[in-house]
């Protein structure tokens, strides 16, 4: 059984709600007022914005996401959104975690186990079209979030949304 077919009616109501006043709104915010979890209310925006990957494939994205260069990468809960641009350095599995060290800011161990799904979202955000790949927990919340990076002039670096629509035809 899925979190959208556990959460309740009333809820689902509401997410339908606030998605229709606010399309482009933030998903978490949107998930805290209707009392659900992010990845329910992803799942309820239109499936044009969506792509579903099995987390089986966690190591094969990141090692793509990778090639990237200087990426967007956002950690999002109800206490900060911490986001920092750098390249992911390649990873490797051990003593159960994903590790990642290189020569940028992001790097640590990630417990990719608990990745449950992993979904390439294109949507708008406050406007603008936002281009990412969202790595999701048992729960039903983001991990964190790794997004195509904006230039000078607030637009979506073409390079990156090349190899953004490249990883998204793969799985549609």
């Amino acid at each position: 059984m899925t979190l959208l077919e556990t959460a309740a009616p009333a809820a689902m109501e509401r997410v339908r709600e606030l998605l229709a006043a606010k399309p482009d709104g933030v998903i978490e915010a949107i998930a805290r007022e209707a009392g659900v979890s992010t990845l329910v209310v992803l799942e309820q925006a239109p499936a044009s914005d969506r792509v579903l990957v099995a987390p089986e494939h966690f190591e094969a994205l990141w090692q793509d996401l990778a090639t990237w260069g200087e990426v967007l990468f956002i950690v999002h809960t109800p206490d900060i959104v911490l986001e920092c641009e750098g390249s992911l350095p390649v990873g490797s599995f051990g003593h159960g975690y994903y590790n990642i060290h290189g020569d940028s800011p992001i790097g640590g161990h990630i417990k990719a186990g608990n990745c449950t799904a992993i979904y390439v979202v294109d949507r708008a955000f406050h406007g603008r079209r936002s281009c990412s790949v969202q790595f999701f927990n048992g729960a039903g919340e983001a991990m964190f979030k790794v997004f195509v990076r904006r230039d000078a002039a607030r637009e979506l670096l073409p390079d990156q949304l090349e190899r953004f629509e490249a990883l998204k035809a793969k799985f549609v």
